[in-house]
């Protein structure tokens, strides 16, 4: 039995006529947290897309489970940037949860009694059943961000991408989303591709880094990516890796006017 999960291979992108990256080459195994960092524009939600099918690449593959990728894979879960769903605003929390089970399903769907237990089990994974009988709307921003966790796990993905799931939340519901995440992972073996602008909450649960800068890219455990050396060859002009009480500081680099030191901060 092959230990890679997903396989990408020799992988070019370009959108809007801008390339993103050339030549990408990553294995994620079961069980592995990776952090996908980078600015601005350098293409990591372009790669999450890439790999639930929604993007073709200009060239290499995507491999997962062996398979080419297909669009809307069962095995897939995805927690989306954090925005306001207007359309959702009234829909009950047990009811969102359920359509990332059956949300692929056309037509008038009655959710059997095996459907509805997954979707408490999902709502008590993510510390969110006292929500199930809410309405979308009416919930913190770190509530609704535990609600898109059930949503997405609770088809017992076998990866689990995240897109920026701690922007807008103060250090606390940080804290919680991360742990949840990172618990989902650890109990399920279920890998997980973690986009986010600040590393620092989730060091301690990162395996390796995939650092996305000017159509290049490194990966590797946090200590041979996040350096002074690798940023610099990435941006090519001096960046400073600044470590501080277990903090990481970024400083130096600029692209497309976007400053990494106002980032990690």
């Amino acid at each position: 039995m092959t230990n890679k999960l997903l396989e990408i291979q020799n992988a070019t992108l370009t959108v809007d006529g801008r390339r993103l990256w050339s030549e990408l080459n990553l294995t994620v195994s079961p069980g592995e947290f990776i952090a996908v960092i980078g600015s601005n524009g350098s293409g990591k939600t372009s790669l999450l897309k890439a790999i639930l099918g929604q993007l073709e690449l200009d060239s290499g593959s995507i491999l997962f489970e062996d398979k080419e990728i297909t669009l809307g894979h069962p095995n897939i879960g995805y927690i989306p940037q954090q925005r306001t769903l207007e359309e959702a605003n009234d829909v009950l929390v047990s009811d969102l949860v359920r359509f990332g089970l059956a949300g692929h399903k056309l037509g008038f769907f009655l959710p059997s009694l095996r459907v509805r237990n997954k979707v408490v089990e999902a709502l008590r994974c993510a510390d969110a059943e006292e929500f199930a009988s809410r309405s979308f709307g009416k919930l913190s921003g770190g509530e609704q961000q535990r609600v898109r966790i059930a949503q997405a796990i609770v088809g017992e993905p076998k990866l689990l991408l995240c897109d920026e799931p701690l922007s807008a939340l103060d250090m606390q519901q940080q804290q919680i989303i991360s742990a949840l995440i990172k618990r989902e992972a650890k109990e399920h073996q279920t890998a997980v591709l973690f986009v986010t602008h600040d590393v620092n909450p989730v060091l301690d649960m990162v395996d390796r880094v995939l650092y996305l800068a000017n159509g290049k890219f490194s990966i590797g455990t946090p200590d041979q990516v996040l350096t002074s050396e690798v940023l610099s060859g990435l941006y090519g002009t001096p960046v400073d890796v600044i470590r501080n009480q277990g903090r990481i500081v970024v400083v130096g680099a600029t692209d497309h006017d976007h400053h990494l030191g106002e980032v990690w901060q």
